[in-house]
């Protein structure tokens, strides 16, 4: 045989044995594993429109797949697993993972492939997207609601708990058929619904029902027990229903709980469906993701109805267990958040009342008067202070040298700049001239601070503040708060005001208290309503009150002092003492005469009226500050006149009532 000949057979034979190999090697697995991977990211795509299917159409198998996930509201996460064969036959499972709500749902299904020609084709069956899934059933999702965490108040008092109330409305069991659209429209009528709505609302109820049309916490003058019983029908039902203690008990600063809005849910990222519950404003919609908790789920399997009016069957098919929300600890008082909201029941203008413990700087009423208009007026508010702001202008000039004794200037007017200040109508002519800083204080005088201002620099009184608590961070507050605003430059007829709380010196009710509890406590006070604000973060922490009534070390900070800049001096004992000194002779020798007979120990004040507006004469907001023993309080009123003649009877009210 020639070299040529045999060469080509050698290569003949290699080809022959290559050949057979692959052909033995490829049992079909690449493609199967191939067709596998394909099936399960269409499954993810929710689209197996371009799939060899059998069992069913492959458009109709498509709708199927969208018909039985489209109550899921998700697209799910599906891998292939690993691939027997047996002969055409290919066999393989489908992990699926899905996101459902917070919880995540696992399960593997089994699916197979037949290879038909050169291609491997589904085999179809509603089981391939779920086990045990039947033709003609889709998964829904059901929400299973958290219990929501509570919000309690000082020494773990529950604001919102199980309280009587009247169920009025018509029992269809006491009153005639031909009776009941009558009673209906009296009974509308009587609880001031809409007539229409609610007699259709009891004509479309059956013959026994009760249907009801308001819920009372109580009878009123207008809406008797009489007055029900009198209409056909007519009925009230002692029941129980968690509420707090009024209507609006804290509700500026609480916030309320209701159905999430479009807004809100386009807003969580995801973490708000429609229907889901939710916190709006306050602290219910700060510490939303802690109060909330995290409801369960169920996927379930509705079958199709058989005939009309059968109620279909339904499956189970995953459930998670909800994870009910932690409870917030506040330091709120209930009896005296409710006394200072019944104190400014009857004030028209926007108001305030902000009482704190001096000693552990805890805020046991922030109440927001009804002319607020559910406005948080008590932390969030900003006004100019008036002659509260004295106390800054007392303790500056004390760093000066200055005390008690010293004797200031107090003319009946002054002029600073082409500007024209005085005095307050009706202040005592007996208190003009060369006076003591105390009896300057305890009227008020207006003059005697503003000669000062050469004397008290604009920083000065900036550090001042920030000695008393004022215009700095508040770390345990946990609230969103106004803690005031001291400018540290000003010059001119800006400085002048300032020293007398106008110009560009703004304050909230709780600053104005923060600055009389300092003085009180002798050293700056932090304030402090939520007790355990890290438990957003870490919900096996519950902070609680140690014996100073401070938070434990494991909340945002245990310290009683503000965050303040290095350089500011805290107040001593020593000023703050002679800051009592003065604040009560305001009772005592001063123009707040009225509050000696508070009951109890003995009351320091400070008033203050500070204008604002272009109107002639202009608009005053009216102001007090008051100690009393272990309690610093502060009354704001927007539009009252004068601080002694409006903020102060409400004070004494207040005071009084507090015991």
């Amino acid at each position: 045989m020639g070299k040529l000949k045999k060469h080509r057979l050698v290569l003949g034979l290699v080809s022959l044995v290559m050949a057979g190999s692959l052909t033995a090697c490829d049992d079909g697995r690449a493609g199967a594993e191939g067709a596998a991977k394909q099936l399960a990211s269409s499954l993810a795509a929710l689209d197996v429109g371009q799939l060899a299917v059998e069992g069913k159409d492959a458009a109709a198998a498509n709708d199927q797949l969208k018909a039985v996930f489209e109550g899921l509201g998700a697209k799910p996460e599906v891998a292939s697993g690993d691939v027997k064969l047996d002969g055409d036959i290919a066999t393989f499972p489908l992990n699926y993972s899905w996101n459902i709500g917070s919880a995540k749902w696992e399960y593997s299904s089994e699916a197979t492939l037949k290879k038909s020609g050169d291609k491997w084709a589904v085999q179809w069956t509603p089981a391939l997207l779920a086990p045990e899934l039947s033709e003609g059933e889709t998964l829904s999702v059901k929400t299973v609601p958290a219990q929501r965490g509570q919000i309690l108040g000082a020494g773990d008092a529950p604001i919102v708990e199980d309280r009587p109330v009247f169920r009025v409305g018509i029992d269809k069991t006491k009153v005639p058929a031909e009776q009941a659209d009558a009673s209906a429209r009296a009974m509308a009528a009587l609880l001031g619904l809409d007539a229409e709505e609610y007699a259709k609302q009891v004509a479309a109820s059956g013959p026994q029902a009760f249907v009801e049309g308001i819920v009372l916490r109580a009878y009123t003058a207008e809406i008797t027990e009489a007055k029900i019983e009198a209409i056909p029908g007519g009925s009230s039902i002692l029941d129980s229903m968690a509420l707090a203690p009024t209507r609006t008990f804290a509700r500026a600063l609480l916030g309320s709980v209701g159905q999430a809005s479009a807004e809100q849910i386009e807003n969580s990222n995801g973490a708000l469906r429609a229907g889901d519950t939710t916190g709006t404003g306050g602290l219910q919609q700060k510490y939303d993701s802690l109060l909330r908790g995290k409801d369960g789920v169920e996927v379930l399997a509705t079958s199709e109805e058989k005939s009309e009016g059968e109620t279909p069957e339904t499956k189970v098919f995953f459930s998670s267990l909800p994870s009910p929300g932690t409870t917030l600890k506040t330091t709120l008082d209930l009896k005296l958040q409710q006394l200072a909201e019944e104190t400014l029941a009857g004030v028209g203008p926007a108001s305030a009342i902000v009482a704190l413990k001096p000693s552990t700087g805890a805020v046991l009423a922030a109440a927001s008067g009804p002319g607020s208009n559910g406005y948080n007026t008590a932390l969030l508010g900003q006004y100019a202070p008036g002659s509260t702001f004295k106390i800054v202008d007392s303790l500056a000039m004390f760093r000066n040298g200055a005390t008690p004794d010293s004797k200031v200037e107090c003319p009946s007017t002054l002029t600073v700049d082409g500007r024209t200040f005085k005095n307050a109508e009706g202040y005592p002519e007996s208190s003009l001239g060369s006076v003591t800083l105390r009896d300057a204080f305890a009227h008020s005088c207006n003059t005697a601070f503003i000669n000062a201002r050469d004397a008290v620099s604009q920083d000065q009184l900036e550090s001042a503040a920030q000695a008393l608590g004022i215009a700095v961070e508040a770390p345990k507050l946990g609230a969103d708060a106004f803690l005031g605003s001291v400018p540290g430059a000003a010059e001119g007829t800006e400085h002048a005001a300032s020293m007398i709380g106008q110009g560009k010196v703004l304050f909230s009710p709780l600053s104005a208290a923060v600055m009389a509890a300092s003085v009180a406590n002798g050293v700056p006070v932090s304030p402090q309503l939520v007790l355990n604000p890290d438990a957003a973060q870490n919900p096996s922490a519950s902070a609680t009150p140690t014996e100073s009534g401070t938070a434990s070390p494991s909340s945002a900070s245990a310290s009683a002092v503000p965050v303040s800049p290095a350089s500011t001096k805290p107040i001593t004992k020593e000023e703050a003492a002679a800051l009592s000194d003065m604040m009560r002779a305001v009772v005592t020798s001063g123009h707040a005469g009225f509050l000696a007979e508070v009951p109890g120990t003995p009351v320091g004040a400070k008033t203050g009226t500070a204008e604002f507006g272009n109107d002639n004469p202009p608009k005053t907001h009216a102001w007090i500050v008051a100690t009393h023993g272990d309690l610093a309080v502060a009354v704001f009123v927007e539009e009252g006149g004068l601080g002694a003649t409006t903020s102060g009877p409400l004070l004494k009210s207040f005071l009084t009532a507090a015991g």
